[in-house]
């Protein structure tokens, strides 16, 4: 048995994989060819270089892999030099000092030429790494059965992956059975964030084991908040068909799980945006909610603005903004009543107010305090969370992120009196697939809504 090495800080020049250094060799790449063709304008040639340079992150060439193979690039290097130099001749044919086309043939096969070899060259310096032990990360295998075991002992082999297994994590190998296996059982599933945190854990790979997998599901997504990169072996997966995005160590392939959104730069942008976008509405939107603050105020008198406890970002409760629509009987009556959609108070204003939306326009203060975001599951009060959690599967894994003034389940009509698993499923969907183009489908959808007066 494999002992369990002393936990050591990986290096912060290694945090980020092998991306930036791919970048960096792109780059010296393209200077060597700028300087062998000396093209007529450095202007249009260093906005190629910006333009290259995002056509090989979209093409996937800068993304951290187990395997890094020029043969398997070599296609969508070819690709995305010829679309950026298509892009250079056509952006800058009016611009003085461009060379003709015979020269741009001959600076596109120079560059082409180049960031071969350089890539050729950043491949083997990285696979010399990993082999001698300057590039390890610390690995977790998670089911510690036949095909974990493989896993491991294949890991355990060949260093070129750069991976580091240090034990398995199972509830089903006790006794004698552990015994056998290649590396030290740290314990159950319920220690992963725990070892993961006390032993450095860099990767992580789900080799399934003796768990359901609708419980492996809440399982990992301990992981969401932990830096750590997670890798799945799939089901059936000698019937796998490997594509683009898929790694492989020996032969076994592996899925690697999207980054949680936490960790993308963009989800720190949203932050911003919201702020920007709710203190801008604020302003604008002043003569509309003056407007219908006056309304309510005449309709139902003192009280233009209701305040509810509701459920945001981990479970923490927040007050939720929004105009009055009725006056509850008490405050009971406010917890636990599900709609007021038909109730037979609801004025003409309190009901054209939730018809058009106009009744959540408050909660943009609630976004510009943070309690809430733009786009995100809506928050449900607490007297329902506790009774959905109950019976409805990962209700409460929506919570992963800020509540939002609209969300990917609202902007497919699921409000009201709808499915509630329905809108869980959704939740959880937006949050596993986030980018900030999702955000704008949903507003844009939301909007679409509120002009159609489908509000609830």
């Amino acid at each position: 048995m494999r002992p369990v090495g002393t936990p050591a800080s990986e290096p912060w020049w290694l945090r980020r994989g092998v991306g930036p250094y791919l970048v960096l060799a792109d780059v010296v790449a393209f200077a060597v060819a700028t300087a062998i063709t000396l093209p007529g304008s450095l202007t249009a040639h260093g906005l190629a270089l910006g333009f290259l340079l995002l056509v090989f992150w979209r093409a996937g060439l800068y993304r951290s892999r187990l395997t890094l193979s020029l043969l398997d690039d070599l296609p969508y290097v070819l690709a995305a030099v010829i679309v950026a130099w298509t892009f250079k001749v056509a952006a800058f044919s009016v611009v003085a000092g461009i060379d003709p086309p015979g020269r741009q043939v001959v600076h596109i096969v120079v560059l082409l030429a180049t960031v071969l070899v350089v890539r050729m060259v950043a491949y083997r310096v990285v696979h010399t790494a990993r082999c001698r032990g300057f590039v390890r990360h610390r690995t977790l295998v998670v089911g510690a059965g036949q095909v974990g075991v493989r896993v491991a002992a294949t890991l355990l082999e060949r260093h070129n992956y750069g991976l580091d297994p240090i034990g398995f994590l199972d509830a089903n190998a006790p006794g004698d059975d552990a015994a056998l296996l290649p590396l030290p059982l740290l314990g159950g599933y319920g220690r992963l964030a725990q070892v993961i945190r006390e032993q450095a854990v860099r990767d992580v790979i789900v080799a399934y084991g003796g768990v359901d997998e609708d419980e492996l599901v809440d399982i990992l997504r301990t992981c969401d908040r932990l830096d750590v990169e997670v890798f799945i072996v799939p089901r059936l997966f000698e019937l796998h068909d490997s594509n683009r995005y898929t790694d492989e160590i020996w032969g076994i392939p592996l899925v690697r799980r999207r980054r949680s959104v936490y960790r993308s730069p963009w989800w720190r942008a949203k932050r911003l945006v919201d702020a920007v976008v709710a203190a801008v509405s604020l302003l604008l939107l002043t003569p509309v909610l003056a407007a219908c603050a006056l309304a309510v105020r005449l309709e139902g008198g003192p009280g233009i603005i209701f305040r509810q406890e509701r459920v945001g970002l981990d479970g923490r409760p927040f007050q939720v903004l929004k105009f009055r629509s009725l006056k509850p009987v008490d405050e009971g009556e406010s917890r636990t009543q599900w709609n007021i959609k038909h109730d037979d108070r609801l004025g003409p204003v309190g009901r054209f107010l939730r018809a058009s939306s106009l009744d959540e326009l408050p909660q943009l203060w609630n976004i510009l305090r943070g309690d809430m975001s733009l786009v995100g599951p809506r928050p449900e009060r607490p007297h329902f969370v506790d009774q959905f959690s109950a019976h409805i599967p990962r209700y409460t894994a929506r919570h992963r992120v800020p509540a939002g003034l609209t969300g990917w389940a609202q902007s497919h009509g699921l409000r009201g009196d709808t499915s509630i698993e329905d809108r869980a499923r959704f939740d959880n969907y937006y949050i596993e697939n986030w980018s900030p183009w999702l955000d704008v489908k949903i507003v844009l959808k939301t909007v679409g809504q509120v002009l159609r007066r489908q509000g609830g």
